[in-house]
């Protein structure tokens, strides 16, 4: 089963951003079927490092878009970022000390994470940018 759903509300009617959420959704998704399979933990700590990565370039795309536009919520938005960076860094160190507790932190976080930002400051963007 599937931890996180692309929803439509979800899009900000921009391609390139649009493609990039359904990917970070997918490895998302990946990463959490291959901890339900109890994966090994090399294999688990290679998803999230792909993930970190994949979530950072986008971040940067996201915030190039909203230089450009001159976008008001901006700073807030790249501070959610930021946060989310943060927590993700945190999950993999979490996880090289205790994989249980690294599990169950990277299926509850990443999740509530996504449909919040999703439904908050990406639907803001979408409304000025889309």
């Amino acid at each position: 089963m599937s931890l996180l759903q692309w929803k439509p509300a979800y899009s900000l009617a921009i391609p390139s951003v649009d493609l990039e959420h359904r990917e970070m959704i997918a490895m998302i998704n990946e990463c959490h079927q291959r901890i339900e399979e109890d994966a090994k933990p090399e294999t688990i700590e290679r998803y999230l490092g792909e993930i970190y990565t994949g979530i950072g370039a986008h971040f940067a795309l996201e915030e190039s878009m909203m230089r450009r536009a001159a976008y008001a919520e901006y700073e807030a938005h790249k501070q959610d970022h930021e946060e989310l960076l943060d927590q993700i860094r945190d999950m993999m160190d979490l996880y090289d000390q205790d994989i249980e507790a690294g599990r169950r932190e990277l299926q509850e976080k990443l999740s509530d994470w996504f449909g919040r930002h999703f439904a908050t400051f990406d639907a803001r963007l979408h409304d000025q940018l889309g």
